[in-house]
């Protein structure tokens, strides 16, 4: 009876141990298959389906045209089709410019509707009395803002949603 019982547990742990090596097979599969998976748009494509991939992970390719020379952690990349702007957390190297690159990067949405509106119309209106803003730059921003106010109001909807891209990788196309 003992060796039964012995048999039985040695038989039980080389079972469990069995369906845990097909678990790590299946979550290392399925890892992999979602890495192969992320979509790579045009930039005209970009430019129209942004918002279905909001939060996701893309791919694009351009040309990139602009590395912010202040901080480096914006650039932008561009096609006859479209464009796109890239924001990451480090620098990007200056001498990007010109390149064509291959970027990965996370879809991020910013809505401008009424209330950011107001706050930035706000912001701008304590900047120029303040004496930070140049007037030439105020109004320039408060057209802008007004801009924005009459294409929600002829599409009638209640924001604007611009997107960028979470800078996650890159690459150079040779």
């Amino acid at each position: 009876m003992r060796n039964f019982i012995l048999v039985l547990c040695i038989a039980i742990s080389m079972l469990s141990c069995k369906t845990e090596t097909k678990k790590t097979l299946i979550i290392n599969t399925t890892e992999t298959e979602q890495k192969q998976e992320t979509p790579k748009l045009t930039l005209g494509e970009y430019g129209t389906k942004a918002g279905d991939f909001v939060d996701k992970e893309i791919q694009l390719n351009g040309l990139v045209n602009y590395v912010c020379t202040h901080s480096g952690k914006k650039l932008f990349i561009v096609s006859d089709e479209g464009d796109a702007s890239i924001f990451s957390e480090e620098p990007f190297d200056l001498a990007l410019k010109g390149s064509q690159i291959t970027v990965n990067g996370i879809v991020v949405e910013e809505r401008i509707d009424e209330g950011y509106l107001i706050q930035w119309e706000e912001d701008n209106n304590n900047g120029y009395s303040k004496g930070n803003t140049e007037k030439e730059q105020f109004e320039n921003i408060k057209k802008i803002i007004q801009d924005y106010r009459n294409t929600m109001k002829a599409d009638s909807v209640d924001h604007i949603s611009n997107y960028s891209l979470k800078y996650i990788s890159h690459a150079e196309i040779e």
